[in-house]
């Protein structure tokens, strides 16, 4: 396969790999707490090209994508269990594996009385173990956290903060899960909750309509490039069959 085709082909897998990411982005636009995935992109290098020349046998592909944590606009709901940061932080929940991170706040209490995030996972309290209420009383978080019934606290909720959000990587829409054991999450400092209201995806349908028109528009390019190539070994074939 000539270096053209070569070159167009995987232009074209890495455009599909994009495609695929702005195609959950635009899914999850409405999703509480969802944070966008972005392209990363690096140079493949074959095994047989390695301490050739820089530009040998290099092929455009997403190495890695990463995902952008920018906070997402603030809506009011009303619901005195539901709550959004504004700032850094993350909502601890056990997960069936382990812990796991969220910026949906969109909080609920259990038959059992325990308040749990919008999958059912119990939520975690400050000192370890789950936040348990009583489901007949009324259920109050304060900005810093503190969940209270009748004016008497019964625990608070545990916000963790990690230096680099890099360690973090995506479990289901809006959960996150340590990626290196040898990190420990870090109490959130300067963090300030606000009840009543839940934090939107940051996701934005106008720039992901945008992209994915760009994308597409690349695609149909490097289909053609591809195209191109693939004529220009044919006819060379043919003119050394005349020969």
């Amino acid at each position: 396969m000539d270096p053209i085709t070569i070159s167009a082909a995987s232009g074209l897998r890495a455009r599909m790999d994009s495609l695929d990411m702005l195609a959950n982005n635009l899914a999850n636009e409405s999703a509480g707490g969802y944070k966008v995935d972005r392209e990363f992109y690096s140079l493949y290098v074959a095994p047989e090209a390695a301490g050739s020349t820089p530009d040998a046998d290099t092929l455009p592909v997403i190495g890695k994508p990463w995902t952008d944590f920018s906070q997402g606009e603030l809506r009011s709901t009303g619901s005195p269990l539901d709550v959004a940061f504004t700032g850094k932080g993350f909502f601890t929940v056990a997960g069936p594996n382990g812990p796991l991170y969220t910026r949906n706040g969109s909080f609920r209490i259990s038959a059992a009385g325990q308040m749990v995030g919008a999958d059912g996972y119990p939520l975690q309290k400050v000192g370890g173990g789950n936040l348990t209420v009583d489901p007949s009383r009324p259920t109050e978080i304060a900005p810093d956290g503190t969940v209270s019934q009748d004016g008497t606290e019964v625990g608070q909720l545990a916000i963790a903060d990690f230096s680099n959000p890099a360690v973090l990587s995506k479990q289901g829409h809006s959960y996150f899960q340590l990626t290196d054991t040898s990190v420990q999450p870090v109490a959130a400092s300067g963090v300030e909750l606000r009840p009543g209201m839940l934090e939107n995806s940051n996701a934005s349908s106008a720039e992901g309509a945008g992209r994915l028109v760009s994308v597409m528009r690349q695609f149909e390019m490097l289909k053609k490039a591809a195209s191109l190539g693939d004529e220009m070994n044919r006819q060379a074939v043919e003119q050394v069959a005349k020969i």
